[in-house]
């Protein structure tokens, strides 16, 4: 029963779903049909708006088209005016070549000649007084040296001027006020004087214009007071003519002058040898004075015994005349005797320090030879080091050795002739003794003989 139930209840909604989507299938039959009908008017208006904007198109194909051959005429027109116009620069630039003529030669030739003076210009002691010389230079220069802008005769004018400047400063002496700079760095104003191209001074001092700076310094180290020793009066005075000491070549002299090494700076260079070396000397000097001063008064007071009748034993010739008196009674060789031996007491005395004199006087070169061998075994050391880029060093090098030689040199020279001196008046006085107990020996040989006969 159940069974029977149940199956009508699902024929039942079966029929009912059948209708139910009877229905819907209609209403989407109608909402088809009415869907195409609106697009198919969508799409004529399409249609009509693309058929519009297509002969639109057309229309503004035609005026491009149009604009591009006019643009083309406009452009074969503007081609042949760009030919027509370098052919008309290429006519005017030989028509410019042959005006100029021989003017482009006269160009080189000015700008070389400005160019020279420019050189000179720059280095001159004529700008320092005289400033603003080089723009003038300059821009007859530019112009000479380009085809644009070519120079007047005003720029041309300048050259010759700018020369007779330096011609008429060149000959002169000037005295201005100007800022320098010092040797510790610092700026100061004086009163700087100018002698024409060929130097600069001022309170007492030598000046170098810095022609990489423009600006003008003190020298490193002044010369000798040779030269420094004439600045002061040459710049007091009025009139009249003056010494002064003037580099010609514009400061390279006095370079030289400064770069040379002080006496202290060379005694420096012989090192400790050279030391030993000159203490040395002083010591042989010292020596052979004070032996020279002793032997000119003991010669001073024999020469005063030989005036004199009396023994006096304050010289060695009354010491030797005092032996004879006391010994009178005795024989000839007994006395000849007692004198040689009076003679050789006094000989040490008069040639003392003449062994260390002459001594020294052979050592002193020997020892400026050992400085310059150990001098230059260190600069060829150096030069194994480090080669022979700098031939300067090496020289500087060699110098130095070569100065304890000198140094030796100079020690040996006076003490050789100090020794000779020395030696001499020693053997002078020696002479005297000698000279004079011959004679006394003479004399009483004779007095002996005439006792003898009698």
């Amino acid at each position: 029963m159940k069974k029977i139930i149940t199956s009508v209840a699902l024929i039942a909604l079966g029929f009912s779903a059948s209708a139910t989507a009877q229905d819907s299938m209609a209403d989407l039959l109608n909402k088809v049909r009415n869907g195409r009908a609106s697009e198919s008017e969508q799409h004529k208006k399409r249609e009509a708006e693309f058929r519009q904007r297509r002969d639109q198109q057309k229309s503004l194909l035609q005026q491009e088209r149009q604009t591009q051959k006019r643009l083309e005429r406009e452009s074969a027109r503007l081609e042949q005016t760009r030919r027509n116009n370098e052919a008309e620069i290429t006519r005017q630039l030989e028509v410019q070549r042959e005006r100029l003529g021989q003017l482009s030669e006269l160009f080189g030739v000015l700008q070389q000649s400005a160019g020279d003076a420019k050189s000179v210009i720059s280095t001159s002691h004529v700008s320092i007084d005289n400033p603003g010389r080089m723009a003038e230079i300059d821009n007859l220069i530019k112009k000479s040296s380009e085809s644009s802008e070519l120079p007047t005769l005003a720029d041309i004018r300048a050259w010759p001027a700018q020369m007779m400047l330096e011609m008429i400063g060149s000959g002169e002496i000037k005295t201005f006020k100007h800022t320098v700079r010092t040797v510790a760095g610092n700026t100061e104003e004086i009163n700087l004087t100018r002698l024409g191209d060929f130097g600069l001074v001022g309170e007492g001092k030598y000046y170098v214009l810095n022609t990489k700076e423009g600006s003008v310094d003190e020298l490193i180290r002044q010369p000798s007071s040779r030269y420094t020793g004439t600045i002061p009066g040459f710049e007091s005075a009025t009139s009249g003519i003056q010494r002064l000491g003037i580099d010609p070549t514009r400061g390279q002299l006095l370079s030289l002058e400064v770069d040379k090494p002080t006496k202290m700076e060379r005694l420096e260079q012989g090192g400790t040898i050279g030391y030993i070396t000159l203490g040395l000397g002083a010591i042989g000097v010292l020596v052979a004075i004070f032996q020279w001063i002793y032997l000119l008064g003991v010669s001073g007071k024999v020469k005063k015994q030989i005036r004199s009748e009396t023994a006096n034993v304050n010289n060695p010739l009354g010491r030797v005349l005092s032996v004879y008196e006391n010994n009178k009674s005795v024989d000839v060789e007994t006395l000849e005797l007692k004198l040689d031996e009076a003679i050789l007491k006094e000989t040490p005395a008069l040639e003392r320090f003449l062994t260390i004199i002459k001594l020294i006087s052979a050592v002193a070169p020997l020892m400026g030879l050992l400085g310059t061998v150990t001098g230059m075994i260190e600069t060829f050391q150096a030069i194994t080091l480090f080669g022979t880029g700098d031939p300067a060093k090496m020289a500087g090098g060699i110098s130095a050795a070569l100065m304890t030689t000198v140094e030796g040199l100079v020690v040996a020279i006076p003490t050789l002739f100090l020794h000779s001196f020395v030696s001499g008046s020693s053997k002078g006085v020696i002479h005297v003794l000698e000279e004079q107990s011959a004679g006394i020996i003479a004399v009483h040989a004779e007095k002996e003989h005439a006792n003898a006969s009698a």
